[in-house]
């Protein structure tokens, strides 16, 4: 297992969120059209296996709760080979969103073109868009690479979340995301 940062060859900040349409773990299909008249929207290529997003799932789980009554969208995106990692399929998918308790869509992207339009390249990729689903942020979620967010000892991805929020220029300084690489086909 390799440690892969952030890529910043595809998408950069102004750029528009890439649509997609994906099956979710409640069995319907969501789309960033579910998004409109929020004031952000929050995507994190995630999925069940990874060491590092493992630990920061409950934190997850808290910015959703805590931010979407205040006009937060969020995705959880698993973009990786099915195939070869079965425990990142949908039925899996599903059993991990219960025992995590999440409230926002938990996605598979199958075919992975929707990490391909992001530039998704590690588990967790947070990407960050305001109300006019223009890029604001991609970066890390704190500095506590594979361990909670209780360990912390920066915040980057909820200061972003607030500035977004509060209709703010985001001028959190962004350091790449760190984690397992996605798991492309082939």
């Amino acid at each position: 297992m390799s440690l892969t940062p952030s890529n910043y060859s595809v998408l950069k900040k102004g750029s528009s969120a890439p649509v997609f349409n994906l099956p979710g773990t409640d069995d319907k299909t969501h789309s960033l059209s579910g998004a409109k008249g929020t004031k952000a929207v929050l995507v994190v290529f995630m999925c069940n296996h990874c060491p590092y997003v493992k630990p920061k799932m409950k934190y997850l789980k808290e910015l959703y709760d805590k931010y979407a009554p205040k006009g937060l969208a969020m995705f959880g995106i698993n973009s990786n080979d099915t195939e070869v990692y079965g425990e990142d399929d949908l039925g899996h998918m599903k059993q991990v969103g219960k025992e995590q308790g999440f409230a926002f869509p938990y996605l598979l992207d199958e075919t992975q073109n929707v990490a391909r339009a992001y530039g998704a390249a590690c588990t967790p990729d947070p990407f960050l868009f305001d109300s006019q689903l223009k890029l604001v942020y991609h970066g890390r979620i704190d500095d506590a690479h594979g361990k909670p967010h209780e360990t912390a000892k920066t915040n980057e991805l909820e200061e972003a979340l607030e500035q977004a929020l509060a209709g703010k220029k985001v001028t959190v300084k962004e350091e790449p995301a760190m984690g397992c690489n996605v798991k492309w086909k082939g």
